[in-house]
């Protein structure tokens, strides 16, 4: 898979120091760094303004109606305990390579995560997977999350996820709307590498895909297990995707 990172994006992302992403995301925003193309793609969703998020309430709200839940993934999909995340947190990537949880970034009105899994079955084990979406307070906001997204891989190329997790080997892309037939977020994000853990061994197949429209990033991620394919974690991840896309332009579109 080839790196494929737009100007913008590059531009955006910082390397310097040891503060946490969220220390860098609630400083600083893509138009305002220096050196970047401020040009930014045309939004994909004509959005009702009266639909779109304005406080935390209002967010949380629009998060449970378009997040993904275990039928998003397709067949067999089950929820994982725990299910959902504290909403009063969200996951930073820290100076160590490890994630922690924390407290929201300023910029952040409302975060959610999910937790599924594909059962063990006929000589294949178990995938574990989760879908993430976070309501910004700006569109340039959302934006700097995808930007800050491609500088952690940079930057950590190998990371500890929870206890006894992690991946390696990662590789990411990314592609704005319009370019390679993207038509159904302003930017998209994959990172593929591989996962070991002290439960499932390893390494295995890792899959993560990030989509920006307006305000919102949404996310999905697999994590492979013994006789499970790349294109077997690749399709769930697009299909819980996918169905979170669909979803926000449903709840937030104005109605011709």
């Amino acid at each position: 898979m080839t790196l494929l990172a737009p100007l913008a994006l590059l531009a955006a992302c910082s390397s310097g120091g040891d503060s946490t992403s969220a220390d860098r995301r609630a400083d600083a925003s893509p138009a305002a760094l220096p050196g970047e193309d401020t040009a930014s793609p045309t939004p994909v969703l004509d959005a009702d303004p009266a639909k779109l998020p304005k406080d935390r309430e209002a967010a949380l709200d629009l998060i449970g109606r378009v997040i993904a839940d275990p039928e998003s993934f397709g067949p067999g999909v089950v929820k994982r305990s725990p299910y959902e995340s504290d909403p009063a947190t969200w996951p930073v990537l820290g100076s160590d390579c490890a994630w922690h949880q924390e407290k929201p970034a300023s910029n952040v009105l409302a975060t959610l995560t999910r937790s599924f899994e594909l059962p063990a079955a006929q000589g294949k084990g178990p995938v574990r997977l989760s879908a993430v979406v976070t309501v910004h307070r700006t569109r340039d906001d959302a934006r700097w999350e995808m930007a800050e997204s491609i500088e952690e891989t940079m930057r950590c190329p190998t990371q500890q996820l929870q206890e006894g997790e992690r991946i390696g080997s990662m590789i990411s892309g990314a592609m704005l709307g319009g370019e390679g037939g993207q038509s159904t977020s302003e930017d998209s994000l994959s990172e593929v590498g591989q996962y070991t853990s002290t439960e499932l061994g390893g390494p295995h197949t890792y899959d993560w895909q990030q989509a920006q429209s307006l305000q919102f990033t949404m996310a999905a991620t697999g994590k492979g297990a013994e006789g499970r394919t790349d294109a077997e974690i690749s399709g769930l991840v697009a299909q819980g995707l996918s169905t979170m896309l669909v979803r926000i332009e449903s709840a937030v579109e104005k109605q011709s």
